[in-house]
């Protein structure tokens, strides 16, 4: 099991990181709520991961924080959650607010996340609200604007024309259709805006929190 990677980021996008680590390049599927906290390429980085193994395939996940990481672990044991849902739900949310939703019983915010229908909102509403006890002693509080979600990126991509279609593009990747995502950029661009601030205004005006 890898379970934590520190090395040198050498190349991201979104959902996706390539870490170098001892001469090696690691592929590291990420949730958008980890993205916005990458560092510039070139930096070093630490990421909590998840080592799937598969028939057909090998995917290795990273998360900016344990408590992430852990709540992932979490989710794929849910009935009809895989870790690509998984991985979606925790690009709309952090682990903090996906909590909050859970404790409140927020089938409302849990339906708005990208492939999550109403009968998975009420699945993950029963088996998650156990299961949160695991993560006692990760979950801190935190006020409007401190959660990792709340962050806004400090490296900007693409801007302009350019951006927009970057932005939709990760949107749908995400699971969104591409009317849905077309829309959600629109209400939020503006001039000069890079694709990362308009997924991280999408996702928050999408799934409020």
């Amino acid at each position: 099991m890898i379970g934590r990677i520190r090395g040198i980021l050498i190349e991201k996008a979104p959902g996706q990181a390539l870490v170098e680590c001892s001469g090696l390049g690691y592929e590291i599927d990420i949730p958008y709520t980890t993205f916005f906290h990458l560092p510039e390429t070139g930096e070093e980085l630490i990421l909590h991961t998840h080592f799937a193994v598969r028939e057909d395939a090998q995917s290795l996940y990273g998360f900016a924080s344990r408590l992430d990481r852990d709540l992932f672990r979490l989710l794929i044991k849910v009935n009809g959650v895989g870790p690509k849902l998984a991985v979606g739900i925790l690009s709309g949310l952090d682990a903090q607010q996906f909590i909050r939703c859970i404790e409140a019983r927020d089938l409302n915010a849990l339906v708005k996340l990208p492939g999550v229908g109403k009968k998975t909102a009420e699945r993950l509403l029963i088996e998650m609200t156990d299961r949160i006890g695991q993560l006692e002693g990760q979950f801190v509080p935190t006020s409007p604007g401190t959660s990792g979600s709340e962050a806004v990126p400090t490296e900007v991509s693409a801007r302009g024309p350019g951006a927009r279609a970057e932005a939709e593009e990760a949107l749908i990747a995400l699971g969104y259709k591409p009317q849905e995502a077309a829309k959600a950029i629109n209400k939020v661009a503006e001039e000069g805006m890079s694709s990362e601030i308009l997924i991280r205004l999408a996702l928050r005006n999408m799934i409020p929190a």
